[in-house]
């Protein structure tokens, strides 16, 4: 009786660990989801004309889709429909609120070619999302082919953030529209950005690191308009820079050059 009652015992906790290994996986979900979420919160404000609170929202997106990717990995909860969810929310987050943020402020008193590049960009966003699911595992993952669109959708943000809520002059309209549509052009180009896939934030480092990673969030903090607009333009341009300086025969992915070789 004793040994049948350890077994039934054992069973059940056996029964609860498996029940927990299954539950874990919806915390990256919920993050996509709160990474949806702040896509359609920034669609709202939008709406609103609140155009710095919705760039504000797209930023928060930013955080929770870099953070469930990194959750899943580390609880080694990755799978295709968290890889496909991530991706559908990007679109609304990174793609149409960005656009329709875009045209809102300063597209709509322009012409239609202005505004069809809001368009552009939803659809080379969507584009690029796509072709990073077809690639994932094939390509350097130190690298990503292309600019990501939370960095384009960041540099959108950052637009607006810089500009603030008032109506842009004419001449900003237009800079704002021809950006659309070179930013939409990078994201589907072949132009290699650093991924920072490869920085294990889980790994022991020095006092220093942290001290110099403390000290970059206080001077972002302190003009946080200006400095978000650097970072993001410059971690754009990054891509055409690193073209210009490494050439287009060291640009190419690892796994082609390797099939070219005997």
């Amino acid at each position: 009786m004793i040994r049948r009652h350890k077994g039934t015992r054992s069973r059940r906790w056996h029964e609860l660990r498996e029940k927990r290994q299954r539950g874990i996986v919806l915390l990256p979900s919920l993050l996509t989801t709160g990474n949806l979420f702040c896509g359609f919160f920034a669609l709202l404000l939008t709406v609103d004309g609140r155009y710095s609170d919705a760039a504000l929202a797209i930023f928060v997106a930013m955080i929770m889709d870099l953070l469930d990717g990194r959750v899943a990995r580390l609880m080694k909860a990755t799978s295709q429909f968290g890889v496909e969810f991530d991706s559908l929310a990007d679109v609304v987050s990174f793609c149409v609120a960005p656009a329709f943020l875009l045209y809102s402020y300063a597209l709509k008193d322009l012409s239609r070619p202005a505004w069809f590049g809001a368009f552009l960009f939803v659809i080379c966003g969507a584009l690029r999302l796509a072709r990073f699911n077809v690639q994932t595992g094939t390509v350097d993952r130190r690298f990503f082919i292309g600019l990501s669109t939370p960095a384009a959708a960041g540099v959108v943000a950052a637009s607006v953030l810089l500009l603030g809520d008032g109506p842009p002059v004419r001449w900003v309209q237009i800079a704002l529209a021809a950006a659309a549509g070179v930013l939409a052009l990078m994201m589907v180009s072949t132009f290699r950005y650093w991924s920072f896939k490869e920085v294990d934030f889980v790994r022991r480092r020095p006092l220093q690191t942290l001290l110099v990673v403390v000290l970059a969030i206080m001077i972002v903090a302190t003009k946080h308009d200006l400095f978000l607009f650097l970072i993001f333009t410059g971690y754009a341009l990054s891509g055409p820079l690193r073209r210009l300086v490494v050439g287009r025969a060291l640009a190419v992915p690892v796994e082609l050059a390797s099939k070219e070789s005997p």
